[in-house]
């Protein structure tokens, strides 16, 4: 194969914009998690089936928080349902603007202090129930360190905040990583729990913001522990069900997305004391 001079490399890096290959990224992975995840096997709790956006009786729009090492799982379980994710605007949140494009979900470049707010509330105000995903120790760290900005996003938008907790059996993790981003293993489970809505004061000063970061920051990390320990035990927990990928919109798929949560128990038996600590 004959090599490219350095002015035929030039002229390509020209006619070639950067946009298409990180499109070409995103594209192949998508696809590439897509075929992962459907491999796992999925259960979850929800305190509140109105906090679910797949359900058809989801109360919206809310806010998502979940730590950033469990980012596929939204995007594989929840496409084409009203979802748009913060991502900030660091380079390295390209390919993943492209791959939340990809998966039928939105994405919004900014944060709290750079944009994010106007562009949210202009979303929400034009998406008439676009909820948004944080990942709130992202995108540098550090790990499971919930940052001030979903409170005060919270706050200003008087949108609920809802945590989701996720855990795999025993992945495999990126321990170079500063999240130590979790790779399932194929067949594996995969456990999500779902938090009640918390709904945050308008008008908060440093202090009061300073402390309900702490209180979600304690209540995410405590349903991720919950979530990873079911994981890995080998036992069906009461008010637990069949979690199933959200389809497409049209054509009757939003009743068969929501078709498994009809019996679902707000409060699930088993669980009330971690529930009672979690609304304190």
């Amino acid at each position: 194969m004959p090599k490219l001079t350095v002015q035929t490399r030039q002229y390509l890096r020209r006619q070639t914009p950067p946009k298409f290959f990180w499109r070409l990224a995103g594209f192949c992975m998508i696809k590439s998690l897509n075929a992962w995840m459907a491999t796992l096997n999925y259960r979850t709790i929800r305190y509140e089936r109105q906090a679910d956006p797949a359900d058809e009786f989801f109360e919206g729009p809310v806010i998502f928080v979940f730590w950033h090492e469990y980012i596929p799982f939204p995007i594989y379980t929840r496409p084409h349902c009203r979802l748009s994710m913060l991502l900030s605007q660091h380079q390295d949140a390209e390919v993943l603007s492209h791959i939340a494009h990809f998966a039928g979900l939105d994405a919004v470049r900014g944060s709290s202090s750079r944009g994010g707010t106007q562009a949210l509330r202009e979303m929400i105000q034009r998406g008439k129930g676009t909820s948004l995903a944080i990942t709130p120790d992202g995108p540098r760290g550090p790990r499971r360190k919930l940052a001030q900005g979903c409170v005060y996003l919270s706050s200003r938008l008087q949108i609920p905040i809802v945590p989701l907790g996720v855990g795999y059996d025993r992945p495999w993790r990126n321990q170079s990583a500063w999240d130590k981003f979790a790779i399932p293993r194929p067949f594996s489970r995969c456990r999500a729990v779902l938090g009640p809505r918390i709904q945050i004061p308008a008008d908060l000063d440093r202090t009061a913001i300073e402390h309900h970061r702490l209180r979600i920051e304690r209540q995410l990390n405590q349903l991720t522990e919950l979530a990873e320990g079911w994981a890995e035990s080998r036992y069906n927990l009461s008010g637990s069900e069949i979690l199933y990928r959200s389809p497409p919109r049209g054509n009757g798929a939003a009743d068969r997305a929501t078709a498994h949560s009809a019996d679902c128990l707000e409060t699930p038996i088993g669980f009330r004391k971690l529930a009672m600590r979690i609304a304190s």
